[in-house]
Order: structure tokens, then sequence, then C-alpha cells
């Protein structure tokens, strides 16, 4: 049974209703880049992966968790999973887009360079789908004061965790 050996909680705000997460080498917007996720919730490749998410430029609340092995898989309240291999050289970065730049920019990580098995959980991202589809059918005024009220309501509703550890 593996141990936690580092948590990192941060806002993302999605561009294009996705963000990255890779080596600091890999490039979000190069040739070798994954394609956006087509009705599922990651797209990988060798050193990066992308997640699609239900919201664009509104934060999404994340939460990075590595490990000194493979945790034991749980539900917790998520909704959805998804799972791939990163190889990473001793760094992590998430970016919330192409343009906007690193989030995080090469967070050390404690299992050295290598395979890294990583898990993605999703809550509250059908809640969001269904509060949109709710805004929208609303007879307002998208730039007008009560259609951003209640569209700020979705600010952080959505969460992801992300969980990494050396593959053995």
């Amino acid at each position: 049974m593996g141990r936690r050996v580092l948590r990192l909680e941060i806002p993302v705000f999605p561009e294009r209703k996705l963000f990255w997460v890779h080596d600091p080498a890999a490039s979000p917007d190069g040739p070798a880049a994954p394609l956006p996720p087509a009705e599922s919730l990651i797209s990988s490749t060798r050193d990066q992966m992308v997640v699609a998410c239900a919201q664009e430029h509104m934060g999404v609340h994340l939460t990075i968790e590595e490990w000194d092995d493979a945790p034991p898989p749980f539900s917790d309240g998520y909704e959805d999973e998804a799972k791939c291999v990163l190889y990473l050289r001793g760094l992590l970065s998430v970016t919330d887009g192409p343009v906007a730049g690193p989030v995080i920019a090469g967070a050390r990580l404690g299992g050295g360079v290598g395979d890294y098995g990583i898990r993605v959980y999703t809550r509250n991202r059908a809640e969001v789908l269904r509060r949109y589809a709710e805004l929208f059918q609303l007879d307002v005024d998208p730039l007008g004061d009560e259609f951003q009220q209640v569209r700020r309501q979705l600010d952080g509703l959505e969460q992801y965790l992300i969980q990494i550890w050396r593959e053995s």
C-alpha cells in the first residue's frame, strides 16, 4: 500500500475546455502534443496528457497527489476515472492552455526520472453541465448581471484529482 508524499491544490482556468499535465520539456502546442479527448476524460502521448473539462475560462479545482507506490483505487464521490502512463524527467508541469502558460512550472517529483502511473478522477462535472444547460434556458441577457452572477457560482465547482506514482 502506497503513501502520499506530495499534495498540491490549485485553481486552473481551462482554455478551450482543456488543461495539460506534462513534463516541462514537452510543448502542449507542439507537434507531439496529444489531440483533445474525443468522448473521454483524457488523451495522452509519451510525456503529456490533456484533460477535458466542462468549463472554460472559469476556475476548476485541481488536486495533484504524488504517491510512493500505486494508491488504492477509490470513488469517494468522484464520477469518472481515467488512467495513463507518462514519462517524466523528475518534474511535473500543469498548463491551462498553450497560450496561457504554466500554472505549475516544474514541480519536483520524489520519484525522479521515469514512467509514472497516472489516475485522473473528476467530481461535479455532470452537475456543471446540467447547470450550464439550465443557465442557457433562462431568458436573460448573457452579458447581463443576472447571467454573470449565476455563472460565477460555477467557479471552482468542477473538481479534478490527479494521482501520480513512479511505476516499478
